[in-house]
């Protein structure tokens, strides 16, 4: 043990004691031991298994020697830093039935811990206080306002300690009938202090509720749809400024997202796709700034925030850093919201440009997808999205974890498709899925991907991923390393000099914070894309990491072939890296069994097709057709198939996460859509074997 560590065992630079690190969300650590020079000697040092084959996306945290890590639906465990051994679990016994209101997987982003407490925001709504030595509750609170009319509110972010308060959001904009809102409660007893809406609600109802809301429902059309509860939901990206005392928060889409569909003339819809800050004591409004008005893209800004001060021309400034999803890095100044610069990091075509004084985007008329599909650049998956980013002050530079990916947008309100759940009455398909003929039975006749792509660049229309290092104070790119797969991990740098990133492929990629040369690559064989952290224990420094495919892409999307997921299956994990570790173990390639051959074809031609429409519409959100996260719904074996309808309609797989439908669907609706299902499984069969059906 070296004498700093005899001296101060669990000094601030050795510990990870917020999401980020530190105040400003930075995800940098001061930690040298491993730098350019040592990279070369990390190996494994430990692993612990979580039991779960879902996405995994929290940087755990590590106080005084012990490790703080959340899985699925809000489970948190604690193991020992340095060995991985185990100290307690946590489960928030959440029912299977809010897996279906997860609009992008049953994840979580995070845990806060304030003074021996952990905190964490489970997915069906509750905030829970855990003892950080014993793992035993000591509060519970509900912060879901519409849990008796069972409104889609999930809990899949990183609640924030603000002063004495902690500070919570939720998810759900992307259904119908939410309405975004963040809750902040006492940290000793759970007691609710106050509420800060992010949206107005049906001006129906009466006056608006809160003062800052009587401006924001001037920029709403008169003619909205409130039914769908109006959206700008607080999933992700909270921070806060002690010194100032302000909470940011970064809010969702609008809801629904085609605000201009059956003649609405739409507006900026404020507060939704906004940075707002408040003021912790009061929850009042200090300032907004507005990224997407009139978002009809779903480009939240919710992704994660960094505070930082800065020279910007010759000026100390202290920013506020987001790299949004819409594909523009942006720098405010967190004191007045004031909009100093922004300049995109991707390529976009949703909107012609910034107004260099303002911000404001001139949104580009090609990217209104109302009249026809239309090739949009980012997707909904956005340029960036949760995944974080880094600031090392040492280089001056972020470094971004960048989507290069378009979608194609189809407004399906008078199409066969109609309305998906999830989606509202829009489909968005990444290229790679992009099928014309394959799709027409949802969506009629659609143009090629060719023409769609006409005025893009060459070879754009495809779906990589990108590591990007990027100079807030000069706007521009200094440095990028390019990947196949597009949904990749989050980023640590540190003060050795180095960028640490996961990806999908399942290798953990060290480079040089400085010039982008690789350093150093682990085989991990599980698909990364958590953000890496780091940590010091009796004077040993470790990077660790939680690693497993899913989120959004992991359920619209097959795995991809090059994901560890694909090869590997996805066995849940924590893996810790030292100096002069081993290689790390790789789980056991996995390979798919041949079809069974399913049970006799069932239904016309026609219960078949609206089996179809039903299946995209509340079924392929979660069961893609392939190798996934959630089962091929192809491959139900023949005991499954006899209990078809008391799964989808009864809920006796909730405890597995999967909920009941029979609030959408009716007996002849489960049986079409169970006709379509064994029509598909027949076509795979006859495509695997050459058979022939009965």
């Amino acid at each position: 043990m070296s004498a700093h560590a005899r001296a101060a065992p669990f000094a601030d630079e050795d510990q990870w004691l917020r999401n980020g690190r530190d105040a400003g969300g930075s995800y940098y650590s001061p930690l040298t031991d491993i730098d350019r020079g040592s990279v070369s000697r990390l190996g494994f040092a430990w692993d612990y298994h979580l039991g779960t084959k879902r996405g995994l996306e929290a940087a755990p945290l590590v106080i005084d020697g012990a490790m703080y890590a959340v899985g699925n639906w809000g489970r948190v465990y604690s193991v020992d830093a340095a060995t991985g051994k185990e100290r307690w679990r946590y489960d928030p016994q959440v029912d299977g039935q809010w897996g279906r209101y997860a609009c992008c997987d049953v994840v979580n982003r995070g845990l806060a811990a304030s003074g021996g407490t952990i905190y964490v925001g489970a997915l069906d709504g509750y905030l829970h206080a855990i003892d950080a030595n014993t793992g035993r509750r000591r509060w519970k609170v509900d912060t879901l306002i519409g849990r008796a009319r069972r409104l889609p509110y999930t809990l899949t972010g990183a609640p924030v300690i603000a002063g004495d308060l902690v500070v919570i959001g939720n998810a759900g904009a992307d259904f119908k009938g939410v309405r975004g809102y963040v809750s902040a409660y006492e940290l000793k007893t759970g007691a609710l202090r106050w509420r800060f809406f992010t949206v107005p609600r049906d001006p129906m109802l009466g006056p608006q509720d809160q003062p800052h809301l009587i401006r924001a429902i001037q920029t709403w059309d008169p003619r909205h749809r409130w039914e769908y509860g109006g959206g700008g939901t607080v999933w992700d990206g909270m921070s806060y400024d002690p010194e100032l005392n302000l909470l940011y928060i970064g809010t969702g889409n609008a809801s629904p997202y085609t605000i201009k569909e059956g003649g609405r003339r739409g507006g900026d819809d404020l507060y939704a796709n906004s940075i707002v800050a408040i003021r912790a004591d009061t929850g009042r409004m200090a300032w907004y700034y507005q990224i997407v008005p009139g978002d009809e893209w779903d480009y939240d800004a919710t992704q994660k925030m960094i505070l930082a001060d800065l020279s910007i021309e010759g000026r100390a400034r202290k920013v506020l850093m987001q790299a949004s999803k819409d594909g523009f890095f942006y720098v405010l100044d967190r004191a007045s919201g004031e909009f100093i610069s922004a300049q995109n990091f991707a390529y976009v075509n949703w909107a012609k440009r910034l107004d260099p004084k303002t911000g404001r985007p001139q949104p580009n008329p090609d990217a209104e997808y109302l009249d026809k599909p239309r090739l949009i650049f980012p997707s909904m998956a956005g340029a960036h999205s949760w995944q974080p980013m880094s600031y090392d002050p040492a280089t001056g530079l972020v470094y971004i974890p960048v989507i290069e990916a378009p979608m194609v947008y189809i407004e399906t309100a008078n199409r066969p498709a109609g309305l998906i759940e999830g989606n509202f009455t829009v489909a968005g398909l990444f290229p790679e899925d992009f099928d014309p003929e394959s799709l027409r039975t949802l969506f009629g006749p659609l143009p090629s991907l060719n023409e769609l792509a006409r005025g893009t660049p060459k070879g754009a229309a495809r779906s990589i991923g990108a590591l990007k290092a990027w100079s807030p104070t000069l706007q521009k790119l200094v440095w990028q390393r390019p990947f196949a797969t597009f949904w990749n991990g989050g980023v640590l740098s540190t003060a050795g000099g180095i960028v640490v990133q996961g990806d999908a492929a399942g290798f953990l990629n060290i480079y040089d914070a400085a010039s982008g040369e690789m350093l150093k690559s682990l085989d991990v064989g599980t698909s990364l894309m958590a953000a890496p952290m780091t940590y010091r224990v009796a004077g040993k420094q470790y990077i660790a990491i939680m690693a497993g495919y899913g989120g959004g892409s992991g359920l619209y999307s097959p795995f991809p072939p090059a994901s560890a997921a694909y090869r590997y299956g996805n066995e849940g994990r924590i893996v810790a890296f030292a100096l002069d570790g081993a290689a790390p173990p790789k789980p056991p390639p996995v390979s798919e069994a041949p079809f069974e051959q399913p049970p006799a074809p069932a239904g016309t031609a026609q219960d078949i097709a609206h089996g179809g429409v039903l299946y995209n519409r509340f079924c392929g959100r979660c069961h893609v057709f392939g190798r996934g996260e959630l089962p091929d719904l192809r491959r139900l074996s023949p005991a499954t198939h006899a209990i078809f309808y008391d799964i989808v309609l009864r809920g006796i797989y909730a405890s597995r996460g999967m909920g009941r439908f029979d609030d959408v669907l009716t007996r002849q609706d489960a049986s079409d859509l169970h006709a379509y299902l064994i029509d598909r499984a027949w076509d795979a069969y006859q495509n695997e074997r050459g058979a022939v059906r009965p």
